[in-house]
């Protein structure tokens, strides 16, 4: 029988799992439950907006409008139980980075000099950003194509991202992808981004468990959006981890708009989050413009992903602040939602929340933007004035050759105790998957 969980505390909510979370329902009394399960989701928010987006038709066509009530101040940052000053003006400086990165992408690509488009994590820095901060460095990261402040965290540079996209000769593919599908598995443990969405889930439970294979727990962590969230792939990746308690932290970012399409006409369920109750793991809620709750929740999921004890799923709340891509005005989304938002703009609520706390100094916040300033400028033109790939260059890389694709333990071999009733060697060793 299951074990009835307390409500207690104001950061938990209790869920009867027949009531979709919009209240209990009755049963009828052949099939009423001796006792009814509950389930606990570990809610940081210190604001939940109550607000609803529908779609209503008028003589152009199709409108969506907001109903709730947008006019609520925005909530402090919760203060972290684990960063401490020092950790947290990184954070910081790495949003800016993030943010200003991109409005140098769209400049370039208002110019001419980017080749593709380009893909915004505008209002998303916090998400990217105090997750991938939360990893160590021989752990493993799998960012989606918004996730761009996250691969600066693990170590790429703004030219790298800057190049990528004008599929410059020195970007992270040589030219030959002019989006952000590109990672580095050799240094900095990162798995390229893939378009197929879901599809990194499977891919980082099968880091975790070639690093177990090798005899290490360690955490991997990758992100969906509300609209990815509903895949199949994501599904069948996720029990996969569940079941073989997998170290995966799974952050599914909900930024309101998969595409076009608003979170209320995508799936019923009011929190994301509770999806989690039919894998058997933990699920939690936070304000993904608040660092210090995307921090602190992604600190704990890798602490239980290092204890062995499976996977953990992360719905941050959010709104993308630009369209799906840089060929999107977003005009579809209502102007009252869009200022809501951007008053919970989360690099200003962590630059003030710091000020505040005097961890910086108004001075040393200046200081700070001067020198983001610097070196994003100094990355631009490095960039900018990158050549092309040479022509001929296309035809290499295409297949491998005398072994340069070959794939070595990271972590080394588990040693193989031979018994009596087998005398197993190291090499010919079975090891079972749980």
């Amino acid at each position: 029988m299951a074990k009835k969980n307390k409500r207690n505390s104001s950061h938990k909510r209790t869920i009867d799992p027949k009531s979709n979370g919009r209240g209990p329902r009755s049963l009828p009394r052949a099939c009423a439950p001796t006792s009814a399960r509950t389930y606990t989701l570990v809610d940081y928010r210190l604001e939940k907006p109550r607000f609803t987006v529908r779609q209503v038709r008028v003589e152009e066509g199709i409108r969506y409008e907001v109903e709730g009530d947008l006019s609520r101040p925005v909530p402090p940052i919760r203060d972290s139980q684990y960063l401490d000053p020092k950790q947290s003006i990184e954070i910081y400086r790495w949003m800016l980075l993030n943010r200003k990165m991109e409005t140098a992408l769209e400049n370039l690509y208002k110019q001419g000099k980017v080749v593709g488009g380009v893909y915004f994590g505008w209002g998303q820095e916090a998400c990217s950003c105090a997750s991938a901060y939360a990893l160590k460095p021989e752990e493993w990261l799998g960012p989606m194509i918004r996730n761009q402040g996250s691969l600066l965290v693990r170590g790429f540079s703004a030219r790298d991202v800057m190049m990528q996209y004008m599929a410059k000769a020195g970007s992270p593919t040589r030219g030959r992808d002019a989006s952000s599908h590109f990672g580095d598995i050799q240094e900095r443990n990162v798995v390229a981004p893939i378009s197929t969405l879901g599809d990194l889930i499977p891919v980082l439970a099968g880091v975790a468990l070639g690093a177990r294979l090798q005899g290490r727990k360690i955490a991997v962590m990758t992100y969906i959006g509300d609209g990815g969230q509903s895949t199949g792939v994501t599904y069948e990746g996720l029990n996969f981890a569940a079941v073989q308690r997998l170290g995966l932290v799974l952050f599914v970012e909900n930024n309101l708009w998969g595409y076009s399409t608003p979170a209320d006409l995508q799936f019923l369920v009011k929190d994301l989050a509770e999806r989690a109750i039919a894998y058997g793991i933990p699920g939690v809620i936070v304000d993904g413009t608040d660092a210090c709750q995307v921090y602190d929740a992604a600190h704990e999921a890798c602490e239980r992903a290092r204890r062995g004890e499976g996977p953990t799923l992360i719905e941050a709340k959010m709104m993308r602040m630009k369209g799906h891509a840089i060929h999107d005005a977003a005009d579809y989304v209502p102007k009252s939602l869009v200022e809501y938002w951007r008053k919970r703009d989360p690099i200003a609520r962590f630059e003030a929340y710091l000020l505040k706390k005097k961890w910086l100094t108004a001075r040393q916040n200046q200081d700070l933007i001067a020198g983001v300033d610097r070196e994003l400028e100094a990355d631009r033109e490095f960039a900018v004035n990158s050549p092309m790939p040479e022509p001929e260059s296309a035809a290499g890389g295409l297949y491998c050759n005398d072994g340069c694709h070959t794939i070595r333990p990271k972590y080394g071999i588990p040693k193989v105790t031979a018994t009596k009733s087998s005398a197993l060697s190291e090499a010919s060793g079975t090891v079972h998957l749980k």
